[in-house]
């Protein structure tokens, strides 16, 4: 039964003596029937087999021997005779023989080959690395190279992901198979010579865009979508198709390629290259059928990064068309904003011209991401605009703002389940300030947490406590109000619609003193400066802000007179207004059409409100009438019949000035015209 063991078991079978001499061996098993049984008998094993760390597997031995410790499925890499640059994988267990009375006989050996099954593991090994590490961005390149990393050395020496060209703009992939003119990126290399990708051999850069030469096993693979695993010994026929690929192979010692398409639902997204230079062995079908995996799981990823790319630059672009260019310019105020990329939702800022050489200035942000958001986001500006229109003050705006927003909310909320938008909250934020440069104060309302921030000429920074409301289209329904306070000439106002960690009271106080320590600075320069302070900031920044600079009024710009109550006020006002429209070189035409719509405004002030009565004309980007008095009766436009004796003043003012309305504020009313001066 000895000898029938010793001849027939597949187990590789070893009896070593005391000094790990082998006595005894098997000649049954597959690496013995390379050598002969007298050849290794009263040799140590050390010295027969090929160990890759002998000296790991002699110390087994011993401590074995010494302490009688069995080792059971002891994993140890060795190399064949027959094929000395090829490694196997072998699991041993050792036992110590004694006699019946204690005395230590030496080593029982048994060696098992696990190559299969530790290449199966290694495999499964890789799929799982690569499902953890690639795709965990929604970037194109990222993705490519995180493929690379995952497979070099574990699966190859060198790997080169190809991409069209299209793919990385979000386009949709051209079908199978791919045209010859398709140009392919080379999105991500890797190596295993440890060097830059600069350094390795490469047929082409990184980033080259270029069509790929056909007949070559490539083209091939992104004709039928089908990986080729080809042998690069001798002269290939096709090496002379692209010349340059067939240098880098050559210059990098490469004797083994896998290619294959990176593709989804018939679809080409790129390709992927796989070559073996320092690892002896071939690429077999298992290796093949696991690259096919790779490449599945990457174009998904790919795939999705490309559906991202596409819905973030369509959104993006429409955000773009929907926001202002640039801010409108203003006589006593200049204005820059800084949108700072976020994944919290949709910004958008607005200045907005008022009556009175007024400005609104507005920041706002609607949560999620996409169309949907960016859609949102325009609608509500739209409404400020809207709104902004009508002279409300600013709690009175964001309430009427909210309503529109609650609408919105309530139609997302009757939206089929199935759709994407549904199950998303809506949630948006609006800070909303009016600036008055001939009173220089500011009002201002909030939605959300808003915050303002004044820095004064000299460089001191305040912090001003805007009331904070609820979010706009939530079912809080706590009411808006407002706050005014006066801002000295040459000021800086940061206005934003969430908090500015870099500028509450625990931060560095000088931060903003540092930024003015130039104030001849352009405001371009002074907003740079802020998104460094915040890039700098152990806690994010807000997403969006406006940066406004106030600048006096110029005085011989504004007239105001005090007009008596009495029916002589209209010609005084007529006097009065010519002679400073006149002053300033008002043409003809619109010096007529103005004192006509100041007579029609005191006369309707004498007529229907109440003492005192101010007249105020402004030469700002258009010429305003004012006429203020203390009734809070609203005038309202008529059509009048044609034998009617009245009813068409505000007729006339509406056919003469490009815009007319009214103001409201706790002492009275102002009615206001603008005309355009050319």
């Amino acid at each position: 039964m000895l000898d029938a063991l010793f001849s027939q078991s597949p187990v590789g079978l070893h009896l070593l003596d005391t000094e790990l001499r082998i006595v005894r061996v098997n000649t049954a098993t597959p690496a013995m029937r390379e050598v002969r049984a007298e050849d290794v008998v009263g040799h140590r094993f050390d010295e027969i087999y090929e160990i890759v760390d002998g000296d790991e597997a002699m110390d087994l031995a011993r401590a074995v021997l010494d302490n009688g410790v069995a080792v059971v499925g002891h994993l140890l890499r060795a190399y064949r005779r027959t094929g000395p640059g090829t490694e196997h994988s072998y699991e041993v267990s050792i036992f110590r023989l004694e006699s019946p009375s204690g005395e230590v006989l030496g080593l029982a050996v048994a060696v098992v080959e696990v190559t299969e099954r530790e290449k199966g593991r290694a495999r499964a090994e890789v799929l799982r690395i690569a499902g953890e590490q690639v795709g965990r961005t929604l970037d194109v390149m990222t993705t490519c190279q995180e493929l690379v990393d995952v497979v070099v050395p574990r699966v190859a020496d060198v790997a080169v992901v190809e991409v069209v060209d299209a793919v990385l703009r979000g386009d949709e992939p051209p079908l199978a198979p791919l045209p010859r003119e398709v140009p392919l990126r080379r999105a991500a290399f890797r190596s295993s010579g440890g060097g830059s990708s600069a350094d390795e051999p490469q047929a082409h850069p990184l980033g080259d865009v270029r069509a790929l030469p056909a007949p070559t096993p490539y083209t091939q693979a992104l004709s039928d979508l089908r990986p080729r695993a080809v042998a690069l010994d001798g002269d290939l026929p096709w090496l002379a198709a692209d010349p340059d690929r067939a240098a880098a192979i050559r210059a990098a010692g490469a004797h083994h390629l896998i290619t294959a398409p990176l593709t989804v639902r018939d679809t080409v997204l790129g390709l992927i290259s796989l070559y073996r230079t320092q690892q002896p062995e071939a690429y077999d079908e298992q290796d093949v059928g696991l690259v096919l995996q790779l490449a599945d799981h990457t174009a998904l990823c790919i795939d999705n990064a490309r559906r991202y790319t596409r819905e973030h630059t369509i959104a993006a672009t429409v955000q773009r068309q929907l926001l202002p260019r640039h801010p409108a310019a203003h006589t006593a105020l200049e204005t820059a904003y800084l949108l700072l990329p976020s994944d919290s939702g949709v910004q958008w800022y607005d200045t907005v011209p008022l009556s009175g050489a007024r400005t609104a200035l507005v920041v706002g942000s609607v949560a999620g991401q996409g169309v949907h958001s960016v859609a949102v986001m325009g609608q509500l500006r739209t409404v400020v605009r809207s709104l902004a229109a009508f002279d409300l003050e600013p709690d009175e705006l964001l309430a009427r703002l909210n309503g529109t927003a609650t609408f919105l909310a309530a139609e997302r909320a009757a939206l089929p389940t199935a759709d994407p938008v549904h199950g998303q909250a809506f949630a948006a934020r609006c800070t909303y300030a009016v600036y008055d440069p001939l009173t220089r104060t500011c009002t201002v309302a909030g939605a959300g947490s808003p915050r303002l921030v004044v820095v004064h000429p000299d460089g001191s920074t305040e912090i001003r406590d805007v009331p904070s409301g609820s979010l706009l289209g939530s079912a809080e329904g706590t009411p808006f109000a407002t706050t005014a306070f006066e801002i000295p000439e040459r000021s800086l106002l940061i206005l934003s619609d969430t908090p500015m960690p870099t500028l509450e009271p625990s931060a560095d106080p000088d931060v903003f003193r540092r930024l003015l320590a130039r104030p001849e600075r352009s405001l371009e320069e002074l907003r740079d400066d802020v998104l460094y302070a915040f890039a700098g900031g152990a806690q994010a920044g807000p997403a969006a802000l406006l940066l406004a600079r106030t600048r006096a009024f110029p005085a011989d710009r504004v007239a105001v007179w005090q007009l008596p109550d009495a029916p002589t006020a209209a010609a005084t006002a007529r006097r009065l207004v010519r002679g400073r429209l006149a002053a300033w070189n008002v043409e003809e035409e619109t010096a007529f059409d103005t004192e006509l719509i100041v007579s029609e405004l005191v006369t309707n002030a004498v007529r229907y409100g109440s003492p005192p009565l101010e007249l105020r004309v402004i030469n700002d980007r258009a010429l305003t009438c004012e006429v203020r008095d203390s009734s809070q009766s609203a005038p309202h436009l008529r059509h009048a019949g044609v034998v009617d004796e009245g009813g068409r003043g505000l007729f006339i003012i509406a056919e003469l000035a490009q815009a007319w309305g009214t103001r409201y504020t706790a002492i009275g009313k102002t009615i206001w015209t603008e005309q355009t001066l050319r």
